[in-house]
């Protein structure tokens, strides 16, 4: 490390990559683990590894805090939380057939599994960001508790930013205990009576983590089953149990469940048969959406996945908007198409997002086209 500027030298390189990038006007594509490359619009750019940047920098269990370079693998992050019996809440997706996710990436792409409605998104849980803007300048945002509110809302615009406003170097997490207790309920029934259900237990106090609903037919009028996991005290858990009926799972096989849809190897999920995967973001309330189409629904009902031919852009995205909602091109079967990954932004927020672009970003190195075309 260097004594004057309190740099290492894996972060002195990529600060220097990134000013001659800046000066020759360049444009780098930030990248870690690869396991969400197929996020967002195609990689561009010259490839920038922040994998050299590994390890866990601070860690007070006690403070329910820890600070982690961006490159430092996610596998060996919650590792070192379940060794104390600490967890990242939110469940951010192991992508991949080996899991190569870090942490600079689980924040950049924001991503959230099945606890996500229950428990807050990624940026609820960042508390601090150290990033390398567009001219090569180190700026710390946030810090490592929760009272620290200097700069704190700026940390967590990076979460779902996929790189395009800076290289994330370190970052700040809030972490929780694990839960003491758990269950998962199977219920079998239609998506519609799946959407009552859940609708009628979100109003009342019942310790509800995560929700999945499956289809076992090709369209989404045919049953399915909804798996129900219940978190929290001992009791509480046992008495919705008691209360809510369904079948109870094996504790194996509820882990096999939550795991396989947290990490996409659920079979619609992980399907590679030419066709596009959507996610369509909706209030929990919304009713079956596409009749004719067998999806998986999340969150309660606020997450659904619909795997479509190529060409269904203009139908999801209709039927998410009549909804209340939005839709994103999660994983296209074409990497090339021009189908717009995410929904067009409303012209006030365009103006914020371009705002912010030029600020950390003027030259406009970073990841161009990702987010969207032009920013």
């Amino acid at each position: 490390m260097d004594p004057t500027t309190g740099q290492t030298p894996p972060l002195r390189d990529l600060i220097e990559r990134v000013r001659c990038a800046a000066d020759a006007g360049h444009p780098l594509y930030i990248r870690g683990g690869n396991s969400k490359d197929f996020y967002g619009g195609p990689p561009a750019g010259e490839p920038l590894d922040t994998c050299r940047l590994r390890g866990i920098t601070s860690y007070e269990p006690s403070e329910l805090v820890v600070t982690a370079l961006a490159g430092t693998p996610l596998a060996e992050l919650e590792a070192l939380l379940a060794g104390k019996g600490q967890c990242l809440p939110f469940e951010p997706p192991r992508l991949g057939a080996v899991p190569a996710g870090t942490a600079g990436g689980m924040v950049a792409a924001g991503l959230a599994g099945p606890a996500r409605a229950s428990v807050g998104s990624v940026r609820d849980y960042v508390l601090g960001a150290t990033l390398i803007n567009g001219r090569g300048e180190v700026l710390r945002f946030g810090g490592q508790v929760m009272k620290n509110v200097a700069g704190y809302d700026v940390s967590r615009i990076l979460a779902g930013s996929l790189g395009v406003l800076g290289v994330i170097a370190e970052v700040s997490l809030k972490v929780l205990p694990l839960p003491p207790a758990q269950a998962t309920l199977e219920f079998p029934c239609s998506q519609a009576e799946a959407l009552r259900m859940l609708n009628e237990w979100g109003g009342q106090p019942l310790p509800l983590n995560a929700s999945c609903w499956m289809s076992s037919e090709s369209t989404g009028s045919g049953n399915g089953t909804l798996y129900v996991r219940l978190r929290g005290a001992g009791a509480a858990v046992e008495s919705a149990c008691a209360r809510l009926g369904g079948e109870r799972s094996g504790e194996t096989a509820a882990q096999a469940i939550w795991d396989a849809c947290r990490d996409h190897h659920l079979p619609l999920l992980a399907r590679r048969d030419g066709t596009d995967l959507w996610r369509v973001s909706v209030p929990q309330a919304a009713p079956v959406l596409m009749p004719d189409t067998a999806p998986i629904v999340e969150w309660h009902g606020a997450q659904r996945w619909y795997r479509l031919p190529a060409g269904q852009a203009q139908r999801v995205r209709e039927a998410a908007h009549a909804a209340g909602g939005h839709a994103t091109l999660f994983a296209a079967a074409d990497p090339a198409t021009p189908t717009p990954r995410f929904d067009a932004l409303s012209a006030p927020l365009e103006r914020i997002h371009r705002a912010l672009k030029r600020e950390f970003d003027p030259r406009g190195i970073f990841n161009p086209g990702r987010l969207y075309a032009d920013l």
